[in-house]
């Protein structure tokens, strides 16, 4: 007995649609040339504190775990803010959807504060790019991020207005998608940075 063709090709899932990759390929490939950078950076931190063991230890007693701790539940939890935004308004509910993107912008805002505040710290107690390779790397690594998540917040702010209006939908997406993108690598970044230069010994 032989099966008709239409139910053979939908059988076989020939007529579901292919896979997309979210986003813009110009955003991946950005995310990739920042992954290898930052890649190179965490080596260098790793590769310098085992040449200065005492320096980094002393460098790393001196940072705030607990402000580290809550930066990182900030950052996981806008992560999973832009993913409730991005499923809301792939479903059409664009007011709730602007909601939760709200809740992210302002998650990585509480991210931005924190840091500063710890920055600030750091430098009215003397402490700066020329203390030490430990505080120098520090900065770097850091402040590269502090960049990376003002960026992202900039994105966010700026996907507000349209979302609100109702521009994006399932099959229009795109620039959502990219701003979740960018901001779920800049989550990713610090899930790395924080053990590696505040908890590992």
């Amino acid at each position: 007995m032989s099966i008709p063709a239409s139910e053979l090709s939908s059988a076989v899932g020939e007529d579901e649609p292919p896979a997309r990759l979210a986003g813009d390929l110009v955003v991946w490939l950005f995310v990739g040339l920042e992954l290898a950078t930052f890649g190179l950076l965490f080596l260098a931190f790793a590769f310098t504190r085992l040449l200065q063991p005492e320096v980094f230890a002393a460098g790393q007693a001196g940072l705030d775990q607990s402000v580290g701790a809550i930066n990182t539940l900030l950052l996981i939890s806008a992560s999973a803010c832009a993913a409730h935004t991005l499923a809301c308004a792939r479903a059409g509910h664009h007011r709730t959807a602007t909601r939760w993107l709200l809740a992210a912008l302002l998650l990585g805002g509480g991210f931005l504060i924190l840091k500063s505040h710890e920055y600030l710290t750091k430098w009215r107690a003397g402490t700066d790019f020329a203390s030490n390779d430990f505080h120098m790397l520090w900065f770097m690594l850091t402040g590269f991020h502090f960049m990376h998540v003002m960026a992202g917040c900039v994105i966010f702010t700026l996907l507000l207005r349209p979302l609100a209006q109702g521009r994006y939908s399932a099959g229009n997406c795109n620039a959502l998608e990219s701003g979740c993108v960018f901001w779920h690598m800049v989550d990713l970044l610090w899930i790395v940075l924080f053990p590696l230069v505040y908890l590992l010994r």
